[in-house]
This record gives structure tokens, C-alpha cells and sequence, in this order.
């Protein structure tokens, strides 16, 4: 497990288009989540152990954005060959016995990891309602224990978005397992 940060971001970047296959049997492009809300794009996998640490946080996460009509999207972009946890059959069991509150999505070629610069899982991406980068950086402020957690930045930063302010810059990098290149 090579323990990867996330760059500093190059906020005001425009989203990457994608469409990629879901756990849920369907296709997702970009323009099925572009709602004139912010969008949260997080890359994740299963194997990896910051995810499994923050799963159930990633998962309220979705629940309360949802109820704010903010789209919560989860790729995985790992090479299922080396990985095999991180296969697109594996990833349609995990959604469905945690009952994942986002979309799931699967990034066999990886090109969708690599447009959006993505490093390491978790890695999120938060946009704003024209699809401009606004927030890089961690989930809250305690990835290994859930009751030490005191600032949810990533939420706080939608908020702002949804409040129609500016997410904060000063942002702190997320951290996890490097994403498992082919």
C-alpha cells in the first residue's frame, strides 16, 4: 500500500466528460448529473483500507446530499487483473450490501482516473454548479476514526457552493492507496 496525497488543486478547471458503467446496470455521462448544483466526484475502490475506514461516511455523505438534490458519484478506476477485489462484479456486491446512497461507476481503460487527474483512493473532486473545480481535498478531519471527526470539509464545502459562495482555498490534501495503474 503506497500511501499517495493529492496534488494542490488547479481550481476553476472545467469537469471532464465521461460514461462509464454503473453497479446499477445503467450508463452515466456527465450530463446526467449536470442538475445546476455542485457535483461531488469521488474515486474510490474497494480494497483500498482509507476507503473501507471512511465507507460509511462516504455513504451519509450521499444521503445528505441527496436530499439536497447535489449529485454524489463514485468511480473506480483500479486494474481489476491486479486487484481483483476492484472488480466490476465485486464493485456491484459492495454497493449492494452496504447499500451505496451514490452512483457507482467502473473505469476498466482508466481514462476517466487520468482525465480527472485522479492519484489515489479516495480521491474527490468537487464542482461547482458550471461544472468548475471548486474543492480538492480530504472528506473530514480524521480519516482512520469516524467519533474524532470535527470538521466535515468536503460537506462544509458544498454547502458553500449551494449557499452560491466560494469553497474555501484553503483546502487540506486527501490521502489513501495509490490507484492501481494497468
Amino acid at each position: 500500500m503506497a500511501l499517495t496525497f493529492t496534488p494542490f488543486p488547479d481550481l476553476g478547471n472545467s469537469c471532464p466528460d465521461f460514461s462509464l458503467p454503473a453497479t446499477d446496470g445503467k450508463t452515466y455521462s456527465l450530463k446526467d448529473f449536470s442538475t445546476g448544483k455542485p457535483v461531488v466526484i469521488m474515486f474510490i475502490c474497494n480494497h483500498c483500507p482509507y476507503v473501507q475506514a471512511i465507507e460509511d461516511r462516504l455513504i451519509q455523505l450521499g444521503t445528505d446530499l441527496k436530499d439536497q438534490n447535489v449529485p454524489v458519484i463514485a468511480i473506480c478506476s483500479n486494474d481489476a487483473k491486479s486487484h481483483p477485489e476492484d472488480s466490476f462484479e465485486n464493485l456491484k456486491k459492495r454497493a449492494e450490501e452496504k447499500n451505496y446512497s451514490f452512483v457507482y461507476l467502473h473505469d476498466e481503460s482508466q481514462e476517466v482516473a487520468k482525465a480527472f487527474g485522479a492519484v489515489c483512493t479516495p480521491d474527490f473532486f468537487v464542482y461547482d454548479a458550471t461544472l468548475k473545480l471548486s474543492y480538492r481535498g480530504r472528506l473530514d478531519d480524521s480519516w482512520k476514526d469516524s467519533s474524532k471527526v470535527t470538521r466535515r470539509e468536503l460537506y462544509s464545502a458544498v454547502q458553500d457552493l449551494v449557499a452560491g459562495r466560494k469553497a474555501p482555498e484553503d483546502q487540506t490534501a486527501s490521502m489513501g492507496c495509490s490507484i492501481k495503474w494497468i
